[in-house]
């Protein structure tokens, strides 16, 4: 089967120093040189979605890297039975598809937009010589997967030790840290209520019930889809 983002959506209109300028901001390329830089704009895919558009299939073929510019898309495994559940979901700066660069396997999952998205795709091809030619760029995308590995490694650690409170505490800290908060503002999470239990490793029941209670409090208020954390430091108090 064909990727979804070959032809889902249109590519973002804009001049190559325009494509310049958004990877150059991607945590990602941060530190990479101009010349670095331009040799991704010049590879680089600029795709927009709307909130509930796929990016790709579970099982789809493809071989293409996303980076999330901006807006949220999160990863979904479908059972047969029809329940779904959320694996994670990515922010602007992340970066997803990688696996698929080195093993050419069926996409694991399904990626979607949870809110109106940019992407920057960049083909498997593509992406392996800039990584053979720039030393820099494979070492920043290493970088990366670690970052990946090691968030893993702390969730399941968290799933098996950690109350219900602690790891939904925890989730909702790394999602205002992937929002770019922690600071005064208050951050708004895009997430249901089921996405965010799933994502804690906890049932929706008991998730809502500890959600309920942090709202009264004062630290969140719960919208329809979204969350808004008015005071992450009072998370921390959860987390052990």
């Amino acid at each position: 089967m064909k990727e979804a983002v070959l032809s889902a959506a249109p590519p973002l209109a804009g001049a190559n120093g325009e494509r310049m300028a958004l990877i150059a901001a991607l945590p990602l390329f941060a530190g990479l040189s101009d010349d670095d830089v331009a040799a991704v704009a010049e590879r680089a895919v600029l795709r927009r979605y709307d909130a509930g558009d796929v990016v790709f299939h579970a099982g789809d073929g493809g071989e293409s890297c996303f980076i999330v510019a901006s807006g949220v898309v999160r990863a979904v495994r479908e059972h047969p039975s029809g329940r779904a559940i959320s694996l994670s979901h990515f922010h602007a700066g992340e970066v997803f598809g990688v696996s698929s660069l080195f093993d050419a396997q069926p996409r694991a999952a399904t990626l979607e937009a949870v809110e109106p998205s940019e992407l920057v795709a960049i083909g498997g091809a593509d992406m392996r010589l800039l990584m053979r030619e720039r030393p820099e760029f494979a070492f920043a995308l290493s970088a990366a997967l670690a970052a990946r590995l090691r968030a893993l490694g702390e969730r399941l650690a968290r799933q098996a030790f950690q109350s219900v409170q602690g790891r939904v505490a925890a989730t909702l800290l790394q999602l205002v840290d992937a929002a770019g908060g922690q600071g005064e503002d208050a951050v708004i999470v895009t997430l249901r209520q089921a996405d965010l239990a799933k994502l804690a490793g906890a049932s929706r029941e008991s998730a809502s019930r500890f959600l309920a209670s942090i709202e009264r409090a004062g630290v969140i208020t719960q919208g329809r889809g979204r969350l808004t954390i008015h005071d992450a430091g009072a998370l921390e108090a959860y987390v052990y």
